[in-house]
């Protein structure tokens, strides 16, 4: 009896070890991608002035800053949309002699303005410059509402990874079994921006004469990445 016990474990080792070098693991990535509409604009935009006297620098950005916010509001912007972003007072000094020497100070203010009407971005940049803003830091776009595109990416994400480890099955000449492991790499969302570009100075007359600022509206990507390991045989 006991051999028979023996000889039926051996047997069922014997399987379980054909069973497990017939099955090959194929690990695979895979991503997705899915883009949708913005509906929320982040206006980052200022005044950037100099004197040589520190707080007349600073008069001329307070001034600035208080016309512009004025001007978005006549516009429709509500107040709690218009922030600020950045506050910076800096001395610039002449370095030719032999001792440096302070030849005038600047002052830069930046606000964070929210639209969630994209198509009034352009005119709103409009506004802000002829009320006396200068210098035009970026626009950020973003969606309130990416849920539904990060779960259609991550339907790609998998179609994606069953694709390539079916391609890569048949290269070995093998068969998609099953899934042994699946995971979430994550799901993010990203935009083009408008950045790095500092307006050329004019007054209120000068800008109004100038074209109009065109902004397109942008187009959300969200991505998402699985890590899968199918079986074959």
């Amino acid at each position: 009896m006991k051999k028979l016990i023996s000889l039926a474990i051996a047997l069922a080792m014997i399987c379980v070890c054909a069973f497990a070098l017939a099955e090959t693991r194929i690990a695979v990535n895979g991503t997705g991608e899915t883009q949708i509409s913005a509906d929320t604009a982040i206006i980052s935009l200022g005044v950037s002035a100099r004197d040589k006297d520190v707080l007349k620098a600073q008069q001329k950005v307070n001034t600035a800053i208080a016309s512009i916010r004025k001007a978005l509001i006549e516009q429709g912007v509500k107040e709690e949309n218009i922030n600020t972003d950045y506050i910076n007072i800096y001395a610039r000094y002449d370095y030719t002699g032999d001792d440096e020497q302070v030849i005038a100070y600047g002052a830069d203010s930046t606000l964070a303005i929210k639209v969630t009407d994209i198509a009034s971005v352009g005119s709103l940049i409009d506004v802000s410059f002829a009320a006396g803003a200068n210098t035009l830091n970026g626009i950020t776009f973003s969606a309130s509402d990416t849920d539904g595109a990060k779960a259609e990416s991550l339907k790609k994400a998998v179609a994606d990874a069953k694709a390539k480890a079916e391609i890569l099955a048949e290269a070995a000449g093998l068969k998609i079994s099953g899934i042994e492991t699946i995971s979430e790499g994550g799901a993010y969302s990203y935009s083009n921006t408008v950045s790095n570009f500092s307006a050329k100075r004019m007054d209120a007359a000068e800008y109004a004469a100038d074209a109009g600022t065109v902004v397109q509206a942008a187009k959300l990507i969200v991505s998402a990445s699985v890590s899968i390991t199918f079986t074959a045989e």
